[in-house]
């Protein structure tokens, strides 16, 4: 290697060692040439570009025994920035701003000549050397620099800070040296910038072919199984899946490199559950180990999917229909937050925790065209009768000469049955669930805080009004008990021995003062007595109240009421059993969903205007009793409306109906019905419309989710 020749000293000047100099020399030789080719195998490999340079420069340090350097970077239109150092803070640069701007602007001109040089120390350099702002070497050391190179000019600088005084052959070694290390710099930076070029040419192609596949169908499942297959090619994950939204339910419409899978499988079931979970809350779920800034029910899912399917790093963000942001008023955005989810996208490494180059940005690529795919599909599959035109559209034999009078037959027959559906009148019925219960029932509670020690009674007893119930515990009440006769007792104390003292007294020898004072506190004892003994009668009061009783006759129809409260705490007002009386009069309680209260208020409205005193008419039928239809009549309507299971906000309605109508069913309603058996009911809303009728749901959803935006 060339600074093999500076590190060998000439036989003349040194014969007596020539022959220990010239092992010396091969050893120095083969150790640099081992770090030259560690530099080479470094700049074909594809580390990142400071651990490239940080074992560039350390590299080079050490082969030429210098102090140390440095390795400046330029980006294209940026001035040099500082990659890696070695031992700066020795060259003094730090602690003189002066020398500072000489030694940036040496660095500024060997960047614009772009050839390696060597600058002694304490010199100037270029044009105008001699002047005090000029370019030029402010330190104690040789400058030896070469410039980094590539196919775009210079990209950067080594820099290394030699001890001064070597011969000049030497020198012009180290500078060999250093532009032959800088070459395979520039090498490193070529390789880069062409392996991130065919990455990028790659990225870009498949991204062509992922929009070009994900756009190409209007169909919903086909589109799903598009974005999770070419997702998957594109993003770079292990699995992708999708999830989409029907009604409020959701499915696992499509997983990445599978046509078909178990649906009832725990991993798919679990994957759903998480997704409806994360869409119901409206915002992005990125997991990646830590839970603890999650929300309950999210966290909750998320461990047990992670738990089944051990996946390493889970991400799951809602699709959300594409909309103009232009059209969307500033208050709309986020009550439409969760109105307008299609589904999710869960995107999952299973192996290998670490995230690829460029993982989020191709996410949200996926994330953006999958959204926009898939609300172009279903707006299409949502127009009226799709199926009807695309059969017509796909077809010429409706309308030849053979087959044009069956046509039109059908045609006229299609226009009668929408003009019977105008016009023909129907019963109207609004379907509701209910329960049968007694008239008579009643909540029973907790009255005070504590624990429940026993609980006397099971589901299905028979009990009488004043019965126990359930015992309780209050330790806080038995300390206040405690607390208090012991005060009682005190005080007690007190009071006698206050007396015995006012019996001694000799009232000729006492001052009448002395008396006054042992009778006024005699007084204010006996108040106190008083006081503690109403507050122990109180406390009386309360512990007798642990004691839980029926308030009625009639039977428990709280299930399992033992394992529900038995060794459990309960709080004042806790609701602990029911009891209802199946003896009494039964009635049945209807929860209309709120959405089809309209129909039953307009149809009201409508009788009471004839006759302000008219009900409204029920048909109903027992789960247990489908083939017997019973008829009542609606007492009583809820003002306000509740939660009610799985059916949202539900108004409660009260419907009476003839108790002998019971026998039809049993002969005994008080032992043999079900307290709280479910009931379908039909609340009769008048005649209608025979269209009106059978579609009525599908109106309302359109007045509601379609017309309602316009």
């Amino acid at each position: 290697m060339s600074t093999s020749s500076p590190s060998n000293p000439s036989p003349e000047s040194q014969p007596s060692a020539s022959p220990i100099d010239e092992g010396a020399v091969n050893r120095a030789k083969q150790e640099i040439q081992g770090l030259v080719q560690e530099v080479v195998e470094l700049s074909r490999s594809e580390i990142e570009p400071a651990e490239f340079y940080a074992a560039l420069l350390d590299k080079s340090v050490t082969a030429l025994a210098a102090v140390g350097g440095v390795v400046w970077i330029q980006d294209e239109g940026s001035p040099l920035s500082l990659q890696y150092q070695v031992n700066l803070r020795e060259t003094g640069l730090a602690q003189n701003e002066a020398a500072q701007i000489q030694h940036g602007r040496l660095l500024q001109q060997v960047t614009a000549k772009g050839e390696p040089v060597l600058i002694p120390p304490h010199s100037g350099y270029g044009e105008n050397a001699g002047e005090e702002d000029a370019a030029a070497n402010p330190t104690d050391f040789l400058l030896v620099i070469a410039p980094i190179k590539s196919d775009r000019g210079v990209d950067g600088l080594v820099e290394i800070f030699q001890r001064p005084g070597a011969r000049p052959t030497t020198q012009r070694g180290y500078l060999r040296f250093l532009s032959q290390i800088c070459e395979l710099a520039g090498e490193y930076v070529k390789t880069r910038r062409l392996r991130h070029f065919a990455t990028k040419q790659t990225l870009w192609e498949q991204l062509e072919a992922f929009t070009g596949l994900v756009h190409k169908a209007l169909d919903s499942r086909e589109t799903a199984y598009t974005i999770a297959n070419e997702g998957r090619r594109l993003i770079g994950c292990d699995r992708v899946t999708v999830v989409l939204r029907t009604g409020s339910k959701y499915r696992v419409e499509a997983v990445s490199g599978q046509d078909t899978f178990d649906k009832r499988s725990n991993v798919v079931r679990l994957l759903r559950k998480l997704a409806a979970t994360v869409a119901r809350t409206g915002e992005d779920l990125w997991f990646a180990g830590d839970t603890s800034d999650l929300a309950p029910q999210v966290e909750k899912a998320v461990n047990e999917y992670v738990d089944e399917s051990h996946t390493k790093q889970l991400a799951v963000l809602p699709l959300r229909e594409a909309e103009d942001e232009k059209d969307e008023q500033p208050g709309e955005k986020k009550t439409k937050r969760r109105e307008n989810i299609l589904g999710a996208i869960i995107i999952e490494q299973l192996v290998d925790s670490r995230q690829p180059e460029g993982m989020l940005q191709r996410i949200d690529v996926v994330r953006r065209h999958s959204s926009t795919a898939l609300t172009n599909a279903q707006e299409h599959e949502s127009l009226f009768l799709m199926p009807v035109w695309k059969f017509l559209g796909k077809t010429q034999v409706l309308v030849t000469a053979r087959h044009l009078p069956k046509t039109i037959l059908a045609t006229a027959a299609l226009i009668g049955l929408i003009c019977a559906a105008c016009y023909v009148q129907y019963d109207f019925n609004v379907v509701a669930d209910g329960k049968l219960l007694p008239e008579i029932r009643r909540d029973v509670f907790a009255h005070l805080d504590g624990m429940v020690e026993e609980v006397s009674v099971n589901h299905g007893d028979l009990v009488t009004a004043g019965q126990v119930l359930a015992r309780q515990r209050s330790a806080e009440l038995e300390q206040q008990i405690i607390q208090t006769m012991g005060q009682l007792a005190e005080t007690q104390q007190d009071i006698d021995s206050t007396e015995r003292r006012r019996q001694q007294l000799d009232r000729g020898q006492v001052e009448e003062v002395e008396i006054e004072e042992l009778t006024g506190r005699m007084a204010q004892l006996r108040e106190t007595v008083t006081s503690l003994e109403k507050l122990l009668a109180l406390l009386e009061e309360k512990r007798e109240k642990l004691t839980v009783t029926s308030p009625i006759d009639g039977k428990v129809v709280t299930w399992k009421v033992r394992e529900l409260i038995e060794n459990r705490p309960v709080r004042k007002g806790q609701r602990l059993m029911e009891i209802a009386d199946p003896s009494s009069r039964w009635e049945l309680e209807i929860y209309v969903p709120e959405a089809k209260m309209g129909h039953i208020v307009e149809y009201m409205q409508q009788r009471r205007a004839e006759d302000p005193k008219a009900q409204l008419h029920t048909t109903f039928i027992l789960a247990t009793h489908s083939a017997v239809r019973l008829e009542g009549r609606i007492e009583h309507i809820d003002t306000s409306a509740e939660v009610h299971g799985d059916s949202g906000n539900t108004v409660r309605m009260r419907v009476s109906f003839p108790q002998e109508d019971l026998k039809q069913l049993v002969d005994d309603p008080a032992t043999e019905l079900k307290v709280g058996a479910d009931v379908k009911a039909k609340v009769q809303c008048g005649r209608r419309a025979v269209g009106f009728v059978l579609f009525s749901d599908l109106l309302d959803f359109i007045r509601s989710k379609i017309l309602f935006r316009f």
